[in-house]
């Protein structure tokens, strides 16, 4: 093979083959996104031929990534042969609440919605979704604002972004499913089930986001801030990135450094929108905002919560105090909660095996005998 060759798919897409010796460079480009992905020859020539899913080879540590990773982890249904693991998530768009929606789906089965936290992507559950696709239906999207879905300017808040999971479900064909929410995710997921409790089944929410009740007196001067100022060019460093992303783990050197570094670039990668940019902004403005108390507010609104719900919480986590999930288990007595420890904020990438299987058990309950 020639040093590079490179394959045109399609008019919007193309793959670069870099060989040196043993190894390989993928260089990948579909519409906006473009990846970069090392490896040796072999795994990546079963990636492209279908006999190995690239998800599993990422999540074992057999590619590294660089640029967009959730185009990296679908290169054999982007760029193959047209064969691919079922396991292996393919990617779509499709419009829902009237926002161009990007989503990873794989497996069958029961359904379940993959919510990820603010300023994430559908990637940041990408261990999850592998787990769970052996035997369920996961449908990941990036939230309206993130990732490469669509960032109309408007407000973010609680009460848009259950709508819009409503009508991603309306376009899907979903009646019911299960919904797992991490952090923003998880506030989203549980709008939705303030709001359309016939929708959702059960629910998991990791380390979902607090409510704000300190300082409350600055809600006037908040409500001042426009977060459309946020379009105007923002320096982001992926050393700022790469510091930040550490932050959110008890124990950041769990992690390999080859997925915080993917999670960095691809942090950056969609913070260089300014759409993005206002959407968290926006999310974030929205999240201080939001009301506690009072007949509209959060707490009296979430005690008609009816569906089965399971915390899981970090006892390390940076950015969720304890006292808020006391208070979650106060307001709903009939769910479970559960505390990691050390654990951070985004427990499905930090301890993946106990949080996959604190879902699954929860999600799939066996029978009493």
């Amino acid at each position: 093979m020639r040093n590079p060759a490179v394959l045109e798919m399609a008019s919007a897409s193309a793959l670069a083959i870099e060989v040196h010796g043993h190894s390989w460079i993928l260089r990948a480009r579909q519409g906006r996104s473009s990846a970069e992905v090392t490896g040796d020859a072999d795994t990546l020539a079963a990636i492209l031929d279908g006999r190995r899913p690239g998800l599993k080879a990422f999540l074992d540590g057999h590619i590294h990534v660089r640029g967009s990773l959730a185009l990296a982890v679908q290169l054999e249904t982007a760029f193959g042969n047209g064969h691919r693991h079922r396991r292996s998530p393919r990617a779509d768009r499709i419009r829902a609440g009237g926002v161009d929606t990007f989503y990873l789906e794989a497996g069958t089965g029961t359904p379940i919605l993959l919510l990820h936290g603010l300023g994430g992507t559908n990637v940041s559950f990408l261990p999850t979704l592998w787990d769970l696709s052996t035997d369920h239906h996961v449908i990941a999207p990036d939230l309206p604002g993130h990732g490469d879905s669509g960032k109309p300017i408007r407000r973010y808040d609680a009460a848009f972004y259950g709508d819009w999971v409503v009508a991603l479900l309306n376009t899907l064909g979903l009646d019911r499913v299960h919904l797992v929410g991490n952090s923003l995710g998880a506030r989203v997921a549980l709008e939705v089930a303030m709001k359309a409790p016939e929708r959702v089944d059960r629910l998991v929410l990791l380390a979902a986001a607090p409510i704000v009740h300190r300082l409350r007196q600055l809600v006037p001067l908040v409500r001042l801030l426009r977060p459309e100022l946020a379009a105007i060019p923002i320096p982001m460093l992926r050393a700022e990135a790469l510091f930040a992303l550490r932050g959110l783990f008890a124990k950041p050197s769990r992690m390999p450094d080859e997925w915080l570094e993917a999670a960095a670039d691809e942090f950056v990668r969609v913070f260089r929108d300014p759409g993005a940019r206002v959407a968290f902004f926006s999310s974030l403005r929205e999240i201080y905002l939001e009301e506690p108390h009072g007949d509209l507010g959060y707490w009296n609104r979430l005690q008609s919560v009816s569906a089965p719900a399971l915390f899981v919480w970090g006892d390390h986590d940076p950015l969720v105090p304890p006292a808020h999930g006391r208070a979650i288990a106060a307001a709903l007595p009939h769910s479970r909660s559960v505390v990691l420890k050390d654990c951070g904020h985004v427990p499905q990438y930090e301890l993946p095996e106990a949080t996959n299987r604190l879902i699954r058990d929860f999600l799939d309950p066996k029978p009493l005998h």
